[in-house]
């Protein structure tokens, strides 16, 4: 059969791609009874970052999301993406978590389980494959595509016919970063149709600019199944346009027989959806041939630039490219998919902003390392293992083999703030978040990040054009985002800026900014003047207090833990003394430059 299929990724990684995973459920819904009529293979709307980015941001029920859209789409057979042993989030869970996790992701809506480990390890796919086949669903093993010199077409081959000895109903090619080239595809799915026999998918990013004559070198050789996006949200780092795909095959032997009309129709409503987010668009989201080189997936550019500018270093974020491919080396060559693209993202990140390559080293980093994660790919470099881990055990067998059963445990602890299992679960993948989430629900105030209005662009009284301007502005310490609505170059007296101040979006005048006073706040943490004060290089959210007052602590012993770019690292005791007074709690927000907790010698 010639014919080629189509999986649509409007609905999850097109705008994980392109708008850092903020689509809201509410600008979804209406336009899917028309997706739902066109008669794509699947759709793709869940997993990946969505979960996170929902509970964290969104301040949406991930699972309310879901079930609305199974809803609304009765007709359409719903996919998502699936972390292996990770399952959504970025730590390997025990397998009476996984099985559960498939199983109400079965029952709210998911048909297809598009199911990936970083490292590639098959160990860590099969307790997901086993459960989704368990559920009677579409179990889709997938190989994460990259180069390296351990990265071979034998080595592919490999893995996917160990999946579909695991029972998987079909072979994904995951190109996250846009990686493949023409010709490798063509080699690539020839292969595997010699060796395997069961569907093939590409998914492929266009960031190199390359994804659709892989796309079409693909189906010559045999694949029959290609994701691609709606073209509001294409291209970039994003996929192929569904609509150029579509005509691009029409009248041959692999029509897809989709309505260009229809898909032109569904892709103006979604353009006009787009603007509404423009706060998340990043110049770091087009073509950009240097993954040839970076590697950097799609995903991973939207969200790094997103986070970098959340650091107040988005300019660095050239540097941090640079750095990227330097850590994944030292890491053994795991392709940057997640987790592994979080793990080596935050720690270029960390390598660039203090200024000294691993100086601060990830809790993430130290369990990959320790084999947490998997086997990687590749040797890792000795001394990086050595400063990191020291001489502690490596785990050679499957790390969840080492992972005691947990949903029990987490019922207990979550207690009557879950009302229902779907609440137990989205504790178990992200206990501080999905905790924050169902407290905020239960009191009723659950308040998504804002939004920026969309500004008037028009002509000034003197014909002048009023031109949107964005950036940041310091006001006693504490930094916001300015949005200028409308600014009349030659008359200061018509500048709007739209601003948000201690968390009210409002719009002022210029002259309001400049006359803003914000009262010190009490309890301010002191700044650091002495060698027992304790800091952090980046800025995030205390997880974990690991000492109290009063403990004696050594040089490097940790005494915090942080989260920055949903990465956690030990912050570790810069002498060895007494705990003598802790300035911060677990939940709170820290920044550089602060004290946060005391040593005296």
């Amino acid at each position: 059969m010639s014919k080629v299929y189509i999986t649509d990724t409007i609905l999850r990684d097109a705008h994980q791609s392109l708008i850092a995973t903020r689509l809201r459920t509410e600008d979804m819904l209406p336009v899917c009874p028309q997706l739902d009529r066109i008669g794509f293979w699947s759709l793709e709307v869940w997993g990946g970052a969505t979960f996170d980015a929902c509970l964290r941001f969104l301040k949406e029920d991930p699972w309310e999301r879901l079930c609305r859209l199974r809803e609304a789409l009765p007709n359409t057979r719903l996919q998502m993406l699936l972390r292996g042993q990770n399952l959504l989030g970025y730590r390997h869970y025990p397998d009476d978590v996984v099985r559960e996790f498939v199983r109400l992701a079965a029952r709210e809506g998911i048909d297809v389980f598009r199911v990936f480990d970083a490292l590639n390890d098959i160990r860590n796919l099969k307790m997901a494959l086993t459960a989704v086949k368990e559920q009677g669903k579409h179990a889709q093993g997938t190989i994460c595509y990259t180069i390296s010199p351990v990265h071979t077409t034998a080595l592919y081959v490999k893995l996917a016919s160990e999946m579909v000895d695991m029972g998987a109903d079909s072979i994904a090619i995951k190109d996250m970063a846009g990686l493949l080239t023409p010709h490798a595809t063509s080699e690539l799915v020839r292969h595997l149709r010699e060796h395997v026999d069961v569907p093939l998918f590409l998914h492929s990013h266009a960031t190199a600019g390359l994804a659709e004559m892989c796309q079409l070198k693909a189906i010559e050789a045999g694949c029959r199944h290609i994701d691609t996006a709606l073209s509001a949200f294409a291209g970039g780092t994003s996929h192929p346009p569904t609509e150029s795909m579509v005509a691009a095959l029409r009248g041959t032997e692999h029509d897809t027989g989709l309505d260009l009309d229809a898909l032109q129709e569904v892709s103006a409503y979604f353009a006009q959806v787009r603007r509404k987010y423009r706060q998340f668009e990043s110049e770091f989201t087009g073509v950009d041939t240097r993954v040839q080189v970076n590697q950097v997936p799609g995903g991973m550019m939207s969200n790094l630039a997103k986070q970098l500018e959340e650091q107040g270093a988005l300019n660095r974020i050239h540097e941090v490219f640079a750095e990227i491919p330097r850590v994944r080396r030292d890491l053994g060559y795991p392709p940057l998919v997640t987790p592994t693209s979080q793990i080596v993202g935050t720690q270029a990140v960390l390598n660039v902003i203090t200024g000294e390559r691993y100086k601060t080293i990830t809790n993430e980093v130290k369990r990959y390392l320790q084999g947490g994660y998997g086997q990687p790919p590749a040797p890792v470099d000795a001394e990086l293992k050595r400063k990191a881990i020291g001489h502690e055990a490596v785990i050679e067998a499957r790390p969840a083999d080492l992972l005691e059963p947990e949903l029990d445990g987490l019922r207990e602890e979550i207690g009557d703030l879950a009302g229902r299992d779907t609440d137990v679960m989205s504790f178990a993948l992200f206990p501080e978040i999905a905790r924050t989430f169902l407290e905020e629900r239960r009191e009723g105030r659950l308040n998504p990040e804002p939004l920026i209005p969309p500004s008037p662009i028009g002509t000034a009284p003197c014909g002048e054009r009023f031109a949107p301007t964005e950036f940041k502005v310091s006001v006693h310490g504490e930094t916001y985002d300015v949005h200028i609505t409308g600014a009349n170059i030659g008359d200061q007296r018509h500048r709007r800026f739209y601003i948000t101040l201690d968390g009210v979006p409002q719009e002022i005048d210029l002259e309001v900014l400049s006359g803003y006073q914000r009262e010190p706040q009490a309890g301010q943490r002191p700044v650091p003047s002495k060698p027992g004060d304790v800091v952090t290089t980046m800025p995030g959210n205390i997880v974990d207090i690991l000492v109290k007052p009063g403990d004696q602590v050594q040089a490097g012993d940790g005494v915090l833990v942080t989260e920055a770019m949903k990465m956690e690292t030990q912050i570790q005791a810069p002498i060895a003394g007494t705990v003598t007074r802790i300035h911060v709690s677990k939940g709170e927000r820290v920044n550089p430059n602060e004290v946060l907790l005391e040593i005296e010698p």
